[in-house]
């Protein structure tokens, strides 16, 4: 689950080769990993490797040779001068037995695979117009590519993606995968990623201290609160949802019955006086309570011993929307602040942040999307980069959402999450989402795997759904997902 930096990887590889495993070693391993996943998944043919100035071109080589010793037809394409390489890639240029091609000699159209084996995730400048050029030939002739490490042009660390970049069916990386590999737009040049042992022990991960993981059930799973046969509904917390006026009653009411799915033992929407009414005539398993003004909100919290809070959703941008959240992190309760939430702060946002930052107890967790988190945040970078200078900033877990939401820590933890299907593109998607998140807290789970939990059993939901479903459905495929999720699924 661990996600490296291109750093971190090549501190990695130090590691192993400090320990005892040759460059020769990792570099053979790579690329005689690639030549089995190939032959495992194509039909023996004719592939073109094409191979570049570094160590990827090193891979590129390993490759080649060992297909050939399977019985394909190989032929290898070099955009640099291959006497010119050094270290380990020279030595396995050395091994190749057959020619290397100019550019110039290929006829594209003859091959069935090509091997993208140019540039690895350490690349971050652009593409030289004779690469791109290769690149659009490749293409051109709709050649299949299995990228090693990363597709060329993609940077390992970011996501970002040069435009002569193509994409791939599959990319191969090693030990462990990289944080770009799960950022778009690279995720989506990467096709079906495969990591492979190459040779490097675990037990250097402790030295390293990735910064990052891929969001997986096994980071949570052993926090998600299990029912007690004593529990009451108290003693799995009460929510307080803050509602919106007549017209926006939608957002709150869904948030309010994904909580209780979620594992909220008692869920309140709190309504202003004018949408009361309309609130109560539409829920039934959640309470309702009419509050104007912060000063009796700030009240009715501790009366009421509120433990989790969230506020935004259909709230309006106005002056209630602020009075409430300052109110709420005044607070011990834990507060996930969502859409107006945020944007009634885009004018002042270190008000918001130093209320976040002052808090006595409890946690807040922001859950923007990008143009919410653009309304408060002035940072630069990629997502993980941005999301964790965030999360530093304003002193909560930041979720910053999409199809690779990202939640981060202000002490530099982050995830990044992978399972969220694009039907999930709906209104009131992210009401739902910060619904769950109450209940898992609610119910007992610490916030950030609460965050990390709620994500992913949301991207399930909208993969059980499928195409064409609504925000109000989600709600619904919760207790099956748990269910999946328990220990203790069987009465004995």
């Amino acid at each position: 689950m661990e996600l490296l930096s291109v750093s971190e990887m090549y501190q990695a590889d130090r590691l192993a080769i400090e320990g005892g495993v040759s460059g020769i070693t990792l570099m053979q391993a790579a690329g005689r990993g690639i030549a089995t996943l190939i032959k495992e998944n194509v039909q023996t043919g004719r592939c073109l490797v094409l191979c570049g100035p570094g160590n990827n071109g090193g891979d590129g080589y390993v490759v080649a040779q060992a297909l050939v010793d399977a019985g394909w037809h190989v032929d290898i394409v070099s955009i640099s001068d291959p006497d010119a390489l050094t270290g380990d890639a020279a030595g396995m240029r050395e091994l190749w037995t057959g020619p290397v091609q100019v550019i110039t000699e290929i006829n594209f159209d003859s091959y069935d695979l090509a091997v993208d084996a140019l540039f690895g995730a350490g690349f971050s400048r652009e593409l030289e117009p004779d690469v791109v050029s290769l690149l659009v030939a490749v293409k051109g002739a709709d050649i299949p590519v299995i990228a090693v490490d990363v597709p060329s042009g993609v940077n390992g660390d970011t996501g970002a993606v040069d435009p002569g970049a193509i994409p791939a069916i599959m990319t191969v990386s090693f030990f462990r995968a990289k944080t770009g590999h799960y950022l778009y737009p690279a995720r989506g040049y990467c096709g079906l990623l495969q990591v492979i042992d190459i040779g490097i022990d675990d037990k250097y991960l402790a030295a390293i201290n990735p910064g990052a993981q891929r969001n997986d059930p096994a980071i949570w799973v052993d926090y998600l609160i299990e029912p007690d046969p004593l529990d009451h509904k108290y003693s799995r917390g009460h929510v307080a949802i803050v509602g919106g006026a007549i017209s926006s009653t939608g957002a709150a009411r869904m948030a309010a019955r994904a909580s209780l799915r979620a594992g909220a033992g008692a869920t309140t929407v709190v309504s202003p006086p004018s949408a009361l009414s309309t609130y109560a005539a539409a829920l039934e398993a959640v309470m309702v309570t009419s509050i104007a003004t912060a000063e009796a909100f700030a009240d009715w919290i501790r009366q009421k011993r509120i433990g989790t809070l969230l506020i935004g959703p259909g709230n309006g941008v106005n002056d209630r929307t602020r009075g409430f959240v300052l109110a709420a992190l005044e607070g011990p309760a834990n507060v996930i602040l969502d859409a107006d939430a945020l944007t009634v702060f885009k004018n002042a946002p270190q008000a918001l942040f130093e209320a976040i930052i002052a808090k006595p107890e409890g946690v807040c967790i922001l859950t923007p999307h990008e143009a919410e988190f653009n309304r408060i945040f002035d940072v630069e970078g990629s997502k993980l980069e941005r999301a964790k200078a965030a999360a530093q900033l304003s002193g909560a877990i930041v979720l910053l959402k999409g199809a690779d939401t990202v939640v981060a820590t202000p002490q530099g933890r982050a995830i990044i999450n992978h399972n969220a299907p694009p039907f999930l593109a709906a209104a009131g998607s992210g009401d739902v989402l910060g619904g769950i998140i109450c209940g898992l807290i609610s119910a007992g789970m610490p916030p950030f795997k609460a965050a990390a939990a709620a994500t992913w059993i949301h991207g399930e939901a909208g993969n059980r759904l499928g195409q064409g479903l609504i925000a109000e459905d989600i709600e619904s495929e919760i207790p099956a997902i748990l269910a999946g999720l328990s220990r203790s699924s069987t009465v004995v």
